[in-house]
């Protein structure tokens, strides 16, 4: 006897050599390889239908550009490399890809392991009275597929496909009967916190809210298909999410996280029902736009853990729709979590991976990615790391570069734009950080000539950063006042935690330079007042002595 098969390919050769004796279907074999060659090898499913066909990847890869040719449609950036991942489980099809691949293995997504139903609503299985090749029979008179035959080798005529194209999709096709709404808990719960605060009573975060946010968020993973919506609807809510960038600022950050969580629901049950593909683009770039702008405002609440939970649901709703500039804003917005609550280095990664992202086309990305580059850099500076000064510089060189490129519509959002007066925020942050107050004052001073007084997280932000240059142009005391009086100037409901945290930071500085000053004590009660704060981020009082 020979020795058993050590390789997956020769294994499931064997296998589908056998199955194929025994008249077996692709399908069957299929099943066949991934139970045997599945505890082996980790076969995965997708990766049995294929060796269950005997075929390589690149055949796989022709026969779906030959469905789109068909189609009429503009040939698939689809590869080997990716159909591989997809194979091996690093990445997911999208619903396209996902529905051609089904059309070309003649079988359902779950065959494949993917759980989404297809964005065409029909069955991929081969139908009676589909065009097909004949097939040999065996001795006990069961069909056998060819052992050589590409699958899916015979594009039947549109009339005879067994599949539906994305372009087939039309009206007779559009969901029946009443649109069921979907008001789960979660709402409930956004609702009756919105209702609290628009009665002006206090709102505390609790587990309950912060769960129903978390539950909301992992619904739109699970459903980020297909939906039958309008482009007039689609209209609306882009309108709305750009709207949002205009108000995040000026309205308290728990009044915009119900706001902005509702329409986020909203747009959850739109992704929940089918739609064209032809409109799924736009609908999941509002919902990765709705999901950053959440991740935003829960760093601003302090609580990083749902704010990179957020980024990660905007990066999955970003892939879907191929635009490398979407996902460039959605990573260089995540490096700001680390930039306020974890490593400058880890910071630094992801402005640098954004910059990748978006390329050499001047965009919003690829001009504030350098200017947190600086930032980051400026911070490890502050921390001893000795080549760090001189990079920084040449990243806010590179930043103003693209920044001056920027078109008027790209500087005048805060949340999806990147504005000037940012743009003097991160290079007076820089500067403060690399020691250089007297010019980091200077750029400071000017950015608060050029925001809004609506504008208070960022404003605040730029009095803290002046306050930090007192301190290292040797005036501890005139740094605490000045921080001090930029947290009490603003209203309770706007004194979030990232702020809070950043005055504490200037009171362990302060503490570390001048030892316990008397001041200090002062300062750290007027610090203990209300302010917003989730209560799985809930830190101790920077007291004298701590390290931040």
């Amino acid at each position: 006897m020979s020795d058993p098969p050590r390789k997956e390919t020769e294994v499931a050769r064997r296998i589908r050599a056998h199955a194929l004796a025994r008249g077996r279907s692709p399908v069957e074999i299929a099943q066949e390889i991934h139970e045997q060659c599945g505890p082996l090898f980790g076969t995965s499913r997708v990766k049995a239908h294929r060796l269950a066909h005997g075929v390589a990847l690149s055949d796989i890869v022709a026969q779906v550009k030959a469905l789109y040719e068909v189609d009429g449609k503009p040939a698939p950036r689809l590869g080997e490399t990716l159909l591989s991942a997809y194979e091996s489980g690093y990445k997911r099809p999208g619903p396209e890809y996902l529905h051609y691949l089904c059309a070309v293995y003649r079988v359902e997504p779950d065959a494949l392991d993917y759980q989404s139903p297809c964005i065409c609503g029909r069955g991929h299985a081969a139908r009676t009275g589909a065009a097909s090749v004949p097939q040999p029979r065996t001795p006990d008179r069961r069909p056998a597929p060819a052992p050589d035959a590409l699958v899916g080798a015979i594009v039947p005529r549109s009339e005879e496909r067994p599949w539906v194209t994305v372009t087939d999709l039309r009206g007779p096709d559009r969901a029946d009967g009443p649109l069921t709404i979907d008001v789960g808990e979660e709402d409930i719960v956004l609702r009756r916190t919105l209702l609290q605060l628009l009665a002006g009573a206090g709102v505390a975060l609790d587990g309950q809210f912060l769960g129903a946010v978390d539950n909301l968020r992992r619904k739109m993973d699970d459903t980020l298909v297909g939906a039958t919506v309008s482009p007039t609807m689609l209209d609306q809510w882009e309108e709305t999410t750009y709207g949002y960038g205009r108000q995040y600022q000026a309205t308290p950050s728990l009044r915009m996280l119900c706001d902005v969580l509702l329409d986020f629901s909203e747009v959850r049950r739109m992704c929940d029902k089918r739609q064209p593909v032809e409109l799924q683009e736009r609908l999941c770039r509002i919902a990765a736009q709705l999901s950053g702008l959440s991740g935003l405002i829960m760093i601003n609440l302090g609580d990083h853990r749902l704010a990179r939970s957020f980024f990660r649901t905007a990066r999955t709703a970003a892939d879907e729709t191929g635009d490398r500039q979407l996902r460039a804003w959605v990573t260089v917005r995540e490096s700001l979590v680390p930039m306020y609550y974890g490593d400058p280095r880890e910071a630094l990664h992801l402005a640098r991976k954004a910059q990748d992202l978006a390329g050499r086309t001047p965009g919003v990305a690829a001009a504030m990615a350098p200017a947190v580059e600086a930032r980051a850099l400026g911070m490890l500076a502050l921390r001893g790391r000795g080549d760090a000064a001189p990079s920084a510089r040449r990243a806010l060189v590179r930043g103003r570069s693209v920044f001056d490129q920027l078109s008027k519509t790209d500087t005048s959002d805060l949340v999806f734009g990147f504005t000037d007066r940012q743009m003097a925020f991160y290079e007076g942050d820089t500067f403060t950080n690399l020691g250089d107050h007297k010019h980091g004052d200077e750029v400071l001073s000017h950015a608060l000539t050029l925001y809004s007084p609506t504008d208070r997280v960022d404003l605040t932000l730029v009095r803290l950063d002046r306050a930090m240059c007192s301190l290292h142009a040797g005036e501890p005391n005139a740094a605490l006042s000045a921080g001090q009086e930029a947290i009490l100037d603003l209203p309770p409901d706007h004194r979030s935690d990232i702020l809070v945290h950043r005055a504490r930071q200037i009171g362990a500085a302060v503490n570390a330079k001048c030892g316990e000053i008397p001041e200090l004590k002062d300062f750290y009660e007027a610090l203990a007042g209300p302010w917003v704060q989730s209560p799985t981020q809930e830190r101790p009082a920077v007291r004298p002595g701590e390290q931040v």
